[in-house]
């Protein structure tokens, strides 16, 4: 399994949030990991993406010191090794980390310390991808981001992504920090077609986006489809939190097959594992069950998650054979 979409804040297990709080005198509403998930997870009757995003505020109390943010990415790998991916890729706004003193430098080595010492431990890689915030005052803690995403690439660090209330913030006002990302050659892949409309996507591949987070509402227009797929663009598409922030529905509505039917390089993720509950094989079991996902098309998929992975040719090829798709 390989998972692209994933966001660290939004995957800190509750005895990792217990260990942490305990060790840093933080107050939490509960320390019992049963009742603390009634906080951490996102209610199924979640009504938009806005309030899917507040539940981020308790996993950011653990995630303030070095220590903190060692142990949320080490532990994360760890479950995820646990589950039997053999790959991923784990988001995160440095910026978001700072509330302690750290600078935002700081917080991502301590991350990558915490996914080195994973990748040693346990038989997983992983690669972060640092977050760009959305948001009308932190446009200079923007540019630090993708500043440091280009001293760290390659290092740890593989792309940046644009995140957060996408509704309220447009895509089209963040054209600064996507062509400084240009210029220093850093990959990125920008959330977009969530929360707002097919102009959302439009604009991060106007930018130079080579994947879109979530990308639903390209299914608005059949020739923007053809395009995403002649150009190789890739989708990270997460189910479960769809429902919730409501960019679809129900799963009878989910464009999923319509993007495979034009070829499109759609690929399934679980974007927050705490606040959607879920793992990759939840999700594939859920399409499973609603859409009668076949071997086949669950095959397309992860053979998809592995060409838009922000890997080398020669990376691609092992995980491939690690994965028994070569």
């Amino acid at each position: 399994m390989i998972d692209l979409h994933l966001h660290l804040d939004g995957s800190v297990y509750p005895d990792t949030l217990i260990k942490i709080a305990k060790e840093e005198n933080i107050k939490l509403p509960s320390y019992d990991e049963k009742e603390l998930i009634k906080y951490l997870e996102c209610p199924r009757n979640c009504q938009s993406l806005n309030e899917y995003l507040t539940k981020f505020d308790l996993p950011g109390l653990v995630m303030q010191t070095k220590r903190g943010l060692e142990l949320v990415m080490y532990d994360l790998l760890k479950h995820l090794n646990e589950q039997g991916l053999k790959y991923a890729e784990i988001r995160f706004a440095p910026q978001l980390h700072l509330k302690k003193g750290l600078t935002q430098d700081e917080v991502i080595q301590a991350v990558l310390k915490g996914q080195e010492k994973a990748m040693h431990d346990f038989d997983i890689k992983s690669q972060v991808i640092l977050c760009c915030m959305r948001g009308d005052t932190n446009h200079d803690l923007n540019l630090e981001t993708v500043k440091l995403a280009k001293d760290y690439l390659h290092k740890g660090v593989c792309a940046l992504d644009l995140a957060g209330a996408e509704a309220l913030f447009k895509t089209k006002t963040f054209a600064k920090e996507f062509a400084l990302a240009k210029e220093e050659g850093v990959p990125f892949t920008i959330h977009a077609g969530e929360s707002d409309s097919i102009e959302s996507i439009k604009d991060a591949i106007r930018f130079g986006a080579v994947r879109i987070g979530h990308g639903i509402r390209a299914v608005d227009e059949e020739e923007f489809m053809n395009y995403l797929a002649k150009n190789h663009i890739g989708i990270e598409m997460c189910p479960t939190s769809n429902l919730q922030t409501k960019a679809v529905h129900n799963l009878s509505e989910y464009p999923l097959r319509i993007f495979l039917k034009h070829k499109m390089l759609a690929t399934i993720n679980t974007d927050n594992m705490t606040v959607s509950q879920t793992t990759i094989a939840n999700e594939f079991a859920l399409l499973e069950k609603e859409i009668a996902l076949t071997k086949q098309e669950k095959e397309t998929l992860l053979r998809n998650a592995v060409e838009i992975s922000f890997l080398s040719k020669k990376e691609k090829q092992e995980l491939l054979k690690k994965m028994g798709l070569n």
